[in-house]
């Protein structure tokens, strides 16, 4: 059975974070593991605490997953800390764990921040140079990149500054701009490729970042190529949201499990 491993702060709600994770590797038929690096209190309204585990504490549930059951690939969510980066890096480096996608969780959906500036500062020089792609959604794009985005020209020149610290590719994603369709774009070093996909209405959108870079390493995992695996997590994305039960008070959770068999 395929792998997938994430590395990311837990969400006590479930929708986002390490839960959102596990449900979208096993919706595509993948085993997942984890390695918790931040506990949240958090629900549809916000995050009202949350505190980082130890740097010491992150890479030992990493090797310990990783030496025993093994990763087909792997990504990351909410690294709160310098420290916690900086073990992140070292162990893919160290135990060789392929496909590494990089979602650089940074500001919750409710508006609270995730990260402090030193773990940004730590991620661009150590982590995405470990990166097979990074995920960042318009505001991640732009504190990685150090450029506004305004226009569909700095977008492109944003993925190109942040795969100039060292990424194979990066997915600029949409779902932040004011457009009828969610538009993601996929820069490899060479190319820019845009996916389209249309904008499911709704308030059920706690997650959709986590949840999309997961699809995206599930169908790494599974031997899918990038432009094989943006379209399937944008439909499962999409399809999450589509069917999302009506939960909590603010930005809901989706079904992640809305369709066991696509795959």
């Amino acid at each position: 059975m395929h792998t997938a491993l994430t590395i990311a702060g837990s969400d006590s709600s479930g929708g986002a974070g390490i839960q959102a994770d596990l449900k979208t590797f096993a919706a595509h038929g993948v085993y997942g593991v984890s390695a918790i690096t931040a506990v949240t209190a958090q629900n549809t309204l916000g995050v009202t605490s949350f505190e980082a585990l130890s740097a010491d504490l992150v890479a030992a549930q990493i090797e310990a997953v990783v030496s025993d059951i093994g990763v087909d690939a792997a990504k990351t969510g909410m690294l709160a800390t310098a420290a916690i980066v900086e073990a992140v890096a070292a162990a893919v480096a160290d135990l060789e764990i392929p496909w590494l996608v990089v979602d650089p969780v940074m500001i919750a959906k409710s508006g609270a921040a995730l990260i402090d500036d030193e773990a940004v500062a730590t991620m661009k020089t150590e982590l995405l140079r470990r990166a097979f792609v990074v995920t960042p959604n318009i505001p991640e794009a732009e504190a990685l990149s150090g450029t506004p985005i305004r226009t569909e020209a700095d977008r492109h020149e944003a993925a190109r500054r942040i795969a100039s610290l060292g990424p194979a590719a990066v997915i600029i994603t949409g779902g932040h701009l004011d457009s009828a369709d969610i538009v993601d774009l996929l820069y490899d070093g060479a190319r820019f490729t845009e996916f389209r996909t249309a904008r499911v209405p709704g308030r059920s959108t706690h997650g959709t970042g986590c949840t999309f870079a997961s699809a995206v390493t599930a169908h790494l995992a599974l031997g899918r190529s990038l432009d094989e695996a943006i379209p399937l997590a944008q439909a499962y994305v999409a399809g999450a949201i589509r069917t999302a039960p009506a939960l909590g008070k603010g930005h809901g959770p989706m079904n992640h499990f809305w369709n066991r068999t696509l795959y």
